[in-house]
């Protein structure tokens, strides 16, 4: 276990990249708000797209996923104060190679300033975990514990001034809470800005929460931003400009120069065509509300293959009665495309439903359409973390709310070959007198055992997924995940740099980024 632990601690470093060895996490959580009433599996496959609806049954059934410390099962209903602990695999995708800097340790005043770069989130969420700003500086810096009050987005570089205590966090917070503390940062956007300064005050609101897409928005929070011009590149049609966000919302300088017409020059959200049309959102979109929805569609190179063998993307149920007939069940949101804007504060417009979808299929595009072909799982067992299994939680007057779960040794097999899980009972209203361990999962119609094999057979098994990922044939020896291409490092950030802050603490900055200089060019293909 401590050697697993230590390999999971393991970096590569290749090509520009940081790359971490998949691993095995335990994690929980308390029911969320949003999740009361609802089964599971319709939870899981609307907060996560990484895999396909039909592996998200498929794992849940092998059991991973602990609800009160028993077995859940797909069709769970989630109540409050429910705590939910999973067990997953986790592929961090790769960040930047390039250092964290520590501008400053304060150690008198308890804080520290940093110069975070690009590609790196601030706090572990979705797939990263070790690769977050947090993570570092603990375990790289040794900080015992940050307490960081703001965040830059994880595209984002630049300056962040992170407290050591929960006191300097407390009057640090306050700080921001009265918009006292004065921010200054760079952007490199399409475009001759103008001369003059210009003052943007529209109201933004996140629209979908799993994309993290934020547009102006009557209904939004109040927001403003002053920019002004530094110079322009005739080189490259493009202008270095300075901006002061006198409030903090989510994406507000990338939403704000979307609307003025000047998006961020290499944002791969807001200033892209195929997602926003040729107007790139200038000036804003429709939000005329509309209930239409479509349900998920494959990529054209895809459609053959998914005509034959099924789409992972719906969910259907084998009839015991007669076994070459399938039973049609309610199709859950994400089958139908209902899943699109569950979580927006408003009703979504037709054209805001459009934007929301180019934007996911954009990124299954770049993770090569992994979802899609997503059905190696098909012919495997159950899904389960080797040797390990969650440990029972403490009694509900000890327990936390949410944090890494706890794993422990799982004991030997038993002579049928199944692995006992002690630690796992199923979730039921009644405690049966002995542990149970989850059953097979149900056969999966759309693909054929020997089918599957077959397919496993042209693959290529990955040996050593730490490594450079070129090949799309490449997949995960443990859960099965169809492994995405690297990215090119210059992919993963945006021309958006925090250059300066000033609080009661003083004033802080950092070097001007390189990208900000006269001349400057780049790869735009």
């Amino acid at each position: 276990m401590a050697e697993q632990n230590k390999q999971a601690k393991l970096t590569k470093t290749a090509a520009g990249l940081k790359k971490i060895p998949p691993y095995w996490y335990p994690y929980t959580t308390m029911t969320k708000m949003r999740w009361i009433g609802r089964e599971l599996l319709e939870v899981v496959s609307t907060e996560f797209r990484d895999r396909s609806m039909e592996y998200y049954k498929y794992a849940l059934e092998s059991g991973v996923t602990t609800v009160n410390g028993k077995v859940a099962r797909p069709d769970t209903i989630l109540k409050d104060g429910d705590r939910v602990e999973n067990v997953v695999h986790r592929h961090e995708p790769p960040v930047t190679s390039k250092p964290v800097k520590v501008l400053l340790h304060d150690k008198e005043r308890q804080f520290i300033v940093v110069d975070k770069p690009g590609s790196i989130p601030v706090h572990a969420s979705g797939r990263y975990y070790r690769n977050t700003l947090i993570e570092i500086l603990v375990d790289d810096f040794g900080f015992e514990k940050c307490y960081p009050v703001n965040r830059l987005d994880r595209l984002t570089s630049g300056l962040m001034i992170i407290p050591l205590s929960t006191e300097r966090a407390r009057l640090l917070t306050a700080e921001f809470m009265a918009g006292t503390v004065r921010k200054e940062y760079i952007a490199r956007v399409k475009g001759r800005f103008p001369e003059e300064e210009i003052v943007c005050e529209q109201p933004l609101l996140t629209v979908d929460r799993q994309m993290g897409l934020n547009i102006v928005h009557p209904e939004g929070k109040p927001a403003k931003t002053i920019f002004n011009l530094i110079h322009y590149d005739h080189n490259t049609n493009s202008s270095v400009v300075r901006c002061r966000p006198l409030t903090g919302r989510s994406h507000q300088l990338r939403v704000h120069l979307q609307y003025l017409g000047y998006p961020i020059a290499n944002d791969p959200v807001y200033s892209e065509e195929r997602i926003w049309g040729a107007n790139v959102g200038k000036g804003g979109i429709d939000v005329t509300p509309s209930d239409e929805r479509q349900a998920p569609a494959p990529p054209t190179h895809l459609q053959d293959l998914t005509k034959a063998q099924g789409s992972p993307e719906a969910l259907v149920e084998v009839d015991d009665n007669q076994e070459d007939r399938v039973k049609e069940k309610k199709k859950l949101p994400r089958e139908t495309g209902e899943d699109i804007g569950m979580g927006s504060p408003v009703p979504l417009s037709s054209e805001a439903v459009g934007v929301i979808t180019r934007l996911r299929n954009m990124k299954d595009e770049d993770e090569d359409w992994s979802r899609w072909r997503d059905v190696v799982f098909r012919a495997k067992g159950l899904l389960r973390p080797k040797d390990m299994v969650i440990k029972p939680p403490p009694p509900q007057n000890r327990r936390k709310r949410g944090g890494k779960a706890e794993l422990v040794q799982q004991a030997a097999p038993n002579p049928h070959g199944e692995s006992p899980s002690p630690a796992l009972t199923p979730c039921s209203s009644e405690e049966p007198s002995t542990p149970a361990t989850p059953s097979e999962p149900p056969p999966q119609p759309q693909l054929a055992d020997d089918e599957a094999i077959q397919k496993i057979a042209e693959m290529e098994p990955a040996e050593d997924i730490s490594g450079i990922i070129a090949s799309e044939n490449l997949y995960c020896p443990e859960c099965y995940l169809p492994l995405h291409p690297d990215p090119r490092p210059e992919k993963l950030y945006i021309f958006l740099h925090a250059l300066k802050y000033t609080t009661s603490l003083g004033s802080f900055s950092t070097d001007m980024p390189e990208w900000a200089e006269e001349g400057f060019t780049w790869d735009q293909s």
